[in-house]
């Protein structure tokens, strides 16, 4: 077999690959998607559906929508604290030298390390503790919620900045406050702007891990403090109901748009000019 030859194959066995890769992992999102656009005549599910409809899209209930909402704003406020804690933190790690870094440091991806299932116990614990001492008990509010979605969510703010700032270059820094700048205006004006991807990439980690969470939300939730994946866990387990595929294909395309805008805003070659 010649060169020219092997490649070929080695290109067309390649591309194979990636087509059963992606199939894999897509075909379970397809099928949802169409399903959820499908009735048989008794009213049922199947896949390949016997007509289309959008009959499941209207019985959507406004539980679905008050829950979903619900994540949505616990999610964003997590993130609003995971960056305003995670930036100083993550530019502090970098550029300063001191001899218990390594275990701050440590201590800082340990949420990404321990399973959730264990950090939902160890707070749902932690409130009732808190709740003896103080009289404040954070299991089944969004305060106690929020606390522990910024606990999960501040690893990736954290990590992100830290990647970013270490392919920073200080040359920018020096230039401004050689040229008159305040401290204040160089973080403001030059390091900010300049480490911005990586606060994106950091925050998006942060908010889908907020608002996809189930076990920590599972243990802190009650009957009026319910998230979105609390909801259709609940949904499904004790009764399954095919609006969920609705729901589920409106999610799979509000988190498809939103991967679009996000490569289009920052994407991975703004992230890579940071360092520069």
């Amino acid at each position: 077999m010649s060169l020219f030859s092997e490649r070929r194959v080695n290109r067309v066995l390649a591309r194979l690959w990636v087509a059963a890769f992606f199939t894999f992992l897509l075909a379970p999102l397809v099928v949802v998607v169409v399903v959820s656009f499908g009735e048989t005549a008794r009213g049922g599910l199947a896949f390949p559906p016997k007509s289309f409809t959008l009959h499941w899209y209207t019985t959507i209930g406004r539980e679905y929508l008050t829950a979903l909402f619900a994540s949505i704003a616990v999610a964003a406020g997590s993130v609003v604290v995971c960056v305003v804690l995670g930036v100083p933190a993550g530019l502090g790690l970098v550029r300063t030298r001191w001899r218990g870094k390594a275990a701050l440091a440590a201590a800082f991806r340990a949420p990404v390390q321990i399973p959730a299932v264990v950090t939902g116990v160890a707070f749902l614990q932690f409130y009732y503790l808190l709740g003896d001492a103080v009289g404040w008990y954070g299991a089944g509010t969004w305060t106690g919620l929020l606390v522990a979605h910024v606990f999960i969510g501040l690893p990736y703010v954290i990590g992100s900045v830290v990647a970013v700032v270490q392919r920073f270059n200080a040359r920018f820094e020096e230039a401004a406050l050689i040229l008159g700048a305040s401290p204040w205006s160089v973080l403001r004006r030059v390091t900010l702007p300049v480490i911005a991807p990586g606060v994106y990439s950091g925050a998006t980690y942060a908010f889908l891990v907020s608002f996809s969470d189930l076990p920590v939300a599972l243990f802190l939730s009650s009957a009026d403090v319910r998230t979105f994946p609390v909801l259709l866990f609940q949904a499904m387990d004790y009764d399954f109901d095919p609006t969920l595929l609705a729901v589920a294909t409106i999610i799979i395309a509000a988190s498809f748009v939103a991967m679009l805008l996000f490569q289009k805003w920052v994407g991975i070659n703004a992230l890579l000019r940071s360092g520069q």
